[in-house]
């Protein structure tokens, strides 16, 4: 396949959420909770969102009615085979670059694919390499998906991986885990430890450090990435250097602070909670597994011994809440985290940095700390 197809400082949690913003300032809040007119960095309470409807910034918002211009039906009506045909965040997010007359995609050095063996049988795993790679060998950032465990594929997520290619100079292992209904949980976790165990044994067979490797993943893939690093610390496997949440699925059983955003942006998008529900009907069609800690890391007892860890959470997200409590747990467990709010962008802003300024940003916030666990091999 071709391959043409100002770092901020992140600072520990401390029990806060660091509010992202551009350099024009953040945006006012309207919460009791949170200052008014916040300016970056301002600390908030973990679990307490936004209230009062706060709106998308002007970027954000041009890609959102790209997206509505689509006239799709709503995901949770349809079946999962015609969800998956749906036009997407991405789809919407290439109709703004064309409209703007950018590049349709970031240059990156070299993109190919390899097979993974599992006991399951082979995984395909898209491989991405930064535009600028020496000779050395580079760490690996096995990279999941999102798509709520049901829908989307390498190509939705694509810009991600090349944008986070070329900001951390470090190889990114896209991983094409099976999926629901068709291969329900745990079929998922199974996939994506597979591959992240094959890549801390075999990175070199990529030009890789076995020794610098680590996990990311966006809403069902930040699940999958929590869950694999918790599967390696209880089975005494080798371990990801660092995990990189962004806004991830890490309850599917949330109660009081972790629901508070699922209650608040019930009816937001791209997500919203009737697609949730969606999702969950088809990855966990037994109910009783929605407190299984390998579908819902938040529910784990203990937290402790885990990577660094970085979550990067959207404003008007219904996981906002969940992903910041996960953030809390893994501060009081002793596990150095660094949580960051983006205000005034949605869930599946990240991989938007040709058009969203914050994604830009959330994306070189996510550089750094990584940069810095891979350097601290």
């Amino acid at each position: 396949m071709s391959s043409t197809p100002t770092l901020r400082d992140p600072l520990a949690l401390s029990r806060r959420i660091l509010l992202g913003a551009t350099a024009a300032g953040a945006l006012a809040l309207t919460s009791g909770a949170l200052a008014q007119d916040a300016t970056p960095g301002t600390p908030v309470t973990p679990g307490s969102p936004v209230t009062g409807g706060p709106a998308p910034d002007a970027q954000m918002q041009e890609v959102l009615d790209a997206l509505a211009a689509f006239e799709a039906p709503p995901l949770e009506s349809v079946t999962p085979e015609i969800g998956r045909n749906l036009p997407s965040f991405a789809n919407a997010l290439q109709a703004v670059i064309a409209a703007k007359g950018l590049p349709a995609f970031e240059p990156v050095g070299a993109i190919e694919h390899i097979l993974i063996p599992s006991a399951d049988g082979e995984i395909l795993a898209r491989i991405y390499r930064p535009l600028e790679a020496g000779s050395d060998a580079l760490p690996v950032l096995v990279y999941f998906h999102g798509g709520g465990f049901v829908i989307a594929n390498l190509d939705t997520y694509d810009a991600s991986c090349r944008a986070l290619t070329n900001a951390t100079g470090c190889i990114v292992a896209s991983i094409a885990y099976r999926q629901a209904p068709e291969h329900s949980f745990p079929a998922p976790v199974d996939d994506a430890y597979a591959a992240t165990q094959y890549f801390l044994e075999n990175a070199g067979d990529i030009g890789g450090d076995p020794a610098k490797v680590a996990v990311a993943g966006e809403s069902a893939g930040g699940n999958l990435a929590a869950v694999v690093s918790l599967r390696a610390r209880d089975e005494g496997a080798p371990m990801p250097v660092h995990q990189l949440l962004v806004y991830p699925v890490t309850t599917f059983a949330p109660e009081g602070e972790a629901a508070a955003s699922l209650e608040q942006f019930a009816d937001a998008r791209p997500l919203n909670a009737a697609m949730l529900e969606w999702f969950t009907s088809h990855y966990l069609p037994d109910p009783g597994d929605a407190t299984d800690p390998e579908a819902s890391p938040l529910e784990a007892e203990d937290l402790s011994d885990l990577p660094p860890t970085t979550v990067i959470l959207a404003e008007i997200d219904p996981l906002q809440s969940q992903g910041a409590a996960f953030a809390e747990r893994l501060e009081e467990a002793g596990v150095d985290v660094s949580l960051t709010l983006y205000q005034g962008v949605t869930h599946e802003f990240f991989g938007m940095g040709a058009v969203v300024d914050k994604a830009a940003e959330a994306v070189d916030e996510a550089a750094a700390r990584l940069t810095a666990s891979f350097e601290a091999v």
